[in-house]
Formats: C-alpha cells, sequence, structure tokens
C-alpha cells in the first residue's frame, strides 16, 4: 500500500510544485494582506485551477484567516488544502430511488487521444476482479484497428465483447450488445464510443443515437455517460467536458494522463465548474495506474 502511495505523490510532483510549490514560496515570511491573497490567485489559475474555484478558494480564505486572526501567510496553506478537499469531495447526485435491471451500462466518451480505449480494458479488469460479469461493446466501428485494439484488452481482461466490422454502423453493434448484456446476466456493459471532437455536430449526434438505441434497448436499466479527460490538456479539458455533458448529459468523469503533467489542477476545476464527480484517475500505463479518486488523498499528495 505505502509503494502505490508513492508512487501516486510521485505521479503528481509536477503539479504539487505548480501549485503548491509556487504558493509555499509566496507566503513565507509573509504577512497576509490583498496584495499576497492576489498572488496566489493568479498562481491557481496559472496552475490550470480556473477562475471560478480560485477565486472562490481565495474568498475563502479571506474571510476564514480574518475570523480566526490569522496573519502570517504560511498559515495559509493548510486552509488552502481544506478548500481543495472540499471542492472536490461535494457528494455525487443523488439517484433517485429506483430498482434498476442488470445490467448497468456505462457509455464512455471523449475526445480523440485521451486514452479511452486503454481506460476501458483497465475498468473490465478492475470490474472482473471484483468478480463481476463484465462485456464491452465495440462501437468505435471507423477508426482503423480501434475493434483490434479493444478485442485485446476484452481478451486481457478475460470479458466478452460484441464488435461488428470495420465501418458498421456503432448504434446498431450498442444495441446488440445491449440485447446482449440482458440475456448473458452482465452486470457492467461498458460501451466504447469513437474519440470525437466536441466541436463537431454530427458526431456528437451519433452519439446521442447510441446512447437513444442502448435506453431502448435496456429501458429497466441504470445507463451512465462517463467521460474520459486527458489531464495534460488543462483549462481546455473543462471546456470539453461542458460540451460532452451538454449533448449526452455526464454522471462521471474519468482523468487519465496526470502523471508527469503540470496541469492537474484542472481537476479542482472541473469540480468546481461542472459539479460532475471525478471518479477514476490515470497514472501509469500499468493496470493498477487506474484507480478510484479520493479528494483528501490528491490534496495529501500536492501538499506533502
Amino acid at each position: 500500500m505505502l509503494k502505490a502511495l508513492d508512487k501516486f505523490k510521485e505521479s503528481l510532483t509536477r503539479t504539487k510544485d505548480s501549485i503548491f510549490g509556487k504558493i509555499a514560496g509566496l507566503v513565507s515570511l509573509r504577512k497576509i494582506d490583498d496584495v499576497l491573497l492576489e498572488e496566489i490567485e493568479d498562481t491557481l489559475i496559472s496552475a490550470d485551477v480556473g477562475i471560478k474555484a480560485s477565486t472562490k478558494m481565495v474568498v475563502s480564505l479571506k474571510e476564514k484567516a480574518k475570523k480566526d486572526g490569522i496573519v502570517e501567510g504560511n498559515k495559509l496553506i493548510p486552509l488552502l488544502k481544506n478548500e481543495i478537499v472540499s471542492i472536490l469531495s461535494r457528494p455525487q447526485k443523488e439517484t433517485k430511488s429506483h430498482s434498476f435491471s442488470k445490467p448497468e451500462v456505462w457509455l464512455i466518451t471523449g475526445v480523440n487521444g485521451t486514452g479511452k480505449t486503454t481506460t476501458i480494458g483497465k475498468l473490465a479488469t478492475l470490474f472482473a476482479q471484483k468478480k463481476q460479469k463484465v462485456l464491452i461493446a465495440a462501437c468505435d466501428t471507423f477508426r482503423a484497428a480501434a475493434v483490434e485494439q479493444i478485442s485485446i484488452w476484452a481478451e486481457r481482461s478475460h470479458v466478452d465483447i460484441i464488435k461488428s466490422k470495420e465501418g458498421s454502423d456503432p448504434a446498431a453493434v450498442a444495441f446488440d450488445a445491449a440485447l446482449a448484456a440482458r440475456a448473458r446476466g452482465i452486470d457492467l456493459l461498458l460501451v466504447d464510443t469513437a474519440g470525437r471532437l466536441h466541436t463537431k455536430t454530427n458526431l456528437m449526434e451519433e452519439l446521442k443515437k447510441i446512447k437513444r438505441v442502448v435506453i431502448k434497448a435496456l429501458p429497466a436499466s441504470r445507463i451512465l455517460t462517463k467521460l474520459i479527460i486527458d489531464g495534460s490538456t488543462g483549462q481546455n479539458a473543462v471546456s470539453q467536458a461542458r460540451q460532452f455533458a451538454e449533448a449526452v448529459g455526464c454522471d462521471g468523469i474519468i482523468i487519465t494522463k496526470l502523471d508527469g503533467t503540470a496541469k492537474g489542477g484542472v481537476v479542482i476545476a472541473i469540480a468546481e465548474e461542472l459539479g460532475v464527480p471525478i471518479e477514476y484517475i490515470g497514472i501509469g500505463e500499468s493496470i493498477g495506474d487506474l484507480r478510484p479518486f479520493d479528494p483528501q488523498q490528491f490534496a495529501d499528495a500536492l501538499f506533502a
């Protein structure tokens, strides 16, 4: 466990340096005043934490420092850490009391190059290891070798896959997979969709169609949309998430490629600006490097 925590902290080193490292330098041997607070806010914004989250945290820091009579700049560090945990720990949207039938469906979305297919393979492995019956729907039917790639992951994860020939209608594959999942008593259906730019209307409409046919095939199932975000894209990730959420909804976000990037502050920006829970993060290539997101652990790594 300790080794895993060490790797987690190491993977966030550049993000830590871009946030805590710079802020620690700012507050050292200084008194709290408006100039210092403005510099902290500017540092947070430049570290991809986003204007909304940065402003909110600095306003809160000022209020708490005044209320508690705190005057030393370095005393702001634990307060800032608590603010980050608070933003990242918002309760998930409650699901209305309802008895869903198997399978639960995760529609996996995202732009090109986010590591979507690889993430699906890792998710399949994680859930299969928990003794859940998992099925993958290979609906990325137009990208060369996409079906082959996800098929390799399915074999590696020891889970079944529903696929068709290259160029097939993605919605038709999703529909077939949905029916198969119900017939086989599957616990979780992972629907791999083609990477698409969030600005391309026709591709977003195709995504909506896939969701519609799955709902039609499985009206009694819980159908969720999960968005894969590349953590190294910084603030662009926020606009991506917003537009995908508007098109097909977004029940949870999985952030990949956090290792080696200084832009991990976007995790905070997304949580604040969209109110969507960060569910998993990817910090490496191996299966074990996709892990459930823990707000406290994330903040601890930034301020370690």
